[in-house]
């Protein structure tokens, strides 16, 4: 019997799963394959081309199928090596020279080298590059410094940038710095990204819409073979359906585990994992027309809200109240003097009456669920009654996660005034780079979905960007957090602790700060 039709069969088991779960009278339980993991995803990935995707959902699946030249090291954000064995920077910070792992083989049988590193980052970078229209690339913005990648020789690439930039390194790790087959773009070009082929520990397998994405162990990996045969990703965007699957046998490890069911996996059957991170949740106000192109009526969005109660109440204690737009597991760059908008439902009647916005309709876009969204739906409909009482007119308009994105990404202008949102990143530039500078606008190719604009906090991040000084960084990211709490471009909800749970079949499973998932060391009896 082939391992796909294992694996097909691991999934159809899932089938009955619910049907157990909630036909209690028997109390059975799915068993899927050993050596078999089934994951319960939040959502269907987009793709997984690396280069072409944003979710920490695609994110989890990426990394287990592609390496990058460096990779965060087990339980930390510092990098380490990986297809790079090593590397050297100049003096002033501008040019990275790596030299590459020998005997690495992609997926496909081709050859990793170099040449195979240049056409990763030109793909991306260079308008003019022949398979460039294989994107877009949303995140090309981590590697705008890169001026050139240049060959040295088959085992050698150098990096030249445009200006020191701090963040390399780090981004490098990100999933969008991972390495894709350029043999593979080549045959596949747009439909790459149903096509992937990387170097990593698990290579692709299939991928059967709105069912799972299958992938199989490489037995070649440099860094040693996976301990699993396969891992099957299931896109279950319903908690609740996911929970269901969960406790009947039908995944084995699921990831985002709504707060009020973390209670159900207490008990010898269940591991419950959790992982404090780099997470920002918040609502991004359209700050370029309709009542939040005023600043006192943003803020009075954040005194509206009562962020203790939705953390403590619908997150069930699963995170903390943000202050800002920099979470603080950055703890070098995190303004700890910055303090919570409180909730005063009072001072906000009083801005709204000031900026003349009583009785202001509202346009509100939730997700039903996604990458780092903790529990939207609840968490939505109970800010849309805390605005409301101070005046507002909310209507929420709530959309499958992808669709969602689709519609928000582009901008809000002419379509809503607020909308959900979560970030998880590597780095303290990372999210008010690509989501809050003026250049980041959504027509410029940016993140900046409400057109927050203010040329203090683009000077301080450019600045911080190209400060080889940690501290200096510090000090700039820590003035610009003042700036955008006091402009209010968002609502500054949560910073969330991820969790995960596994059955007691799974061992050597870790949650990573990155909120990443890493199974090449991962068993299942």
């Amino acid at each position: 019997m082939s391992l796909l039709t294992i694996t097909r069969r691991g999934v159809l088991a899932t089938g009955t799963a619910l049907a157990l779960t909630l036909g209690a009278a028997t109390g059975a339980a799915a068993q899927t394959p050993p050596g078999v993991l089934i994951v319960g995803q939040i959502a269907e990935p987009k793709a997984l081309d690396p280069a072409a995707v944003t979710a920490v959902n695609d994110f989890r699946i990426l990394l287990n199928v592609y390496d990058g030249l460096v990779r965060y090291k087990d339980g930390t954000l510092e990098v380490e090596p990986a297809l790079a064995t090593d590397w050297e920077i100049n003096e002033d910070g501008t040019e990275y020279t790596f030299t590459l792992r020998e005997g690495v083989t992609f997926h496909d049988g081709s050859a990793f080298d170099a040449e195979a590193v240049k056409f990763n980052f030109d793909r991306m970078l260079d308008e003019d590059h022949p398979y460039h229209d294989t994107g877009p690339f949303p995140l090309a913005f981590f590697f705008s410094a890169v001026e050139t990648v240049e060959v040295v020789d088959p085992r050698t690439v150098k990096f030249t940038l445009n200006a020191p930039y701090a963040p390399f390194l780090s981004n490098l790790a990100y999933p969008t710095g991972l390495i894709v087959s350029p043999a593979a773009v080549e045959r596949h070009g747009a439909e790459f990204g149903r096509n992937p082929s990387g170097t990593g520990p698990f290579q692709f397998a299939e991928w059967r819409s709105n069912e799972a994405v299958v992938i199989e162990a490489n037995p070649d990996h440099w860094d040693g073979a996976p301990e699993l045969e396969a891992v099957v990703f299931r896109p279950i965007t319903d908690a609740n359906t996911r929970t269901a699957e969960m406790l009947a046998g039908g995944i084995d490890l699921m990831v985002e585990v709504p707060p009020v069911a973390l209670s159900e996996f207490q008990g010898d059957a269940y591991t419950v994992h959790e992982q404090a991170g780099p997470h920002l949740w918040f609502l991004i106000l359209n700050a370029k027309e309709g009542p939040f192109a005023d600043k006192r009526v943003r803020q009075a969005a954040n005194y509206a809200i009562d962020k203790e109660a939705i953390v403590n109440d619908v997150l069930e204690g699963t995170a903390e109240v943000a202050a800002g737009p920099t979470p603080p597991a950055f703890a070098w760059a995190y303004n700890e003097a910055l303090e919570p908008y409180p909730y005063d439902p009072d001072r906000a009647r009083e801005l709204i009456a000031e900026a003349g916005a009583e009785g202001a309709e509202l346009t509100f876009y939730v997700t039903e669920g996604g990458s780092g969204m903790l529990d939207p739906v609840a968490m939505g409909t109970a800010m849309q009654a805390d605005l409301e009482s101070v005046g507002f007119d909310v209507a929420i308009e709530t959309y499958e996660w992808n669709t969602f994105l689709g519609r928000v990404n582009p901008g809000l202008e002419g379509k809503a005034d607020m909308a959900q949102m979560a970030w998880m990143t590597n780095d303290p530039d990372t999210l008010p780079f690509l989501a809050l500078r003026t250049e980041a606008w959504p027509d410029q190719g940016g993140f900046n979905s409400g057109y927050y604009s203010n040329p203090e906090v683009d000077q301080l991040l450019e600045a911080a960007r190209v400060a080889t000084d940690q501290n200096e960084r510090a000090r700039l990211y820590k003035e610009m957090q003042e700036i955008v709490q006091e402009d209010a471009p968002w609502v500054f909800v949560a910073n969330w602790k991820q969790n995960a749970v596994t059955s007691d079949r799974v061992e050597g499973f870790a949650l990573q700060p990155s909120f990443f998932l890493l199974l090449d060391d991962v068993t299942k009896n």
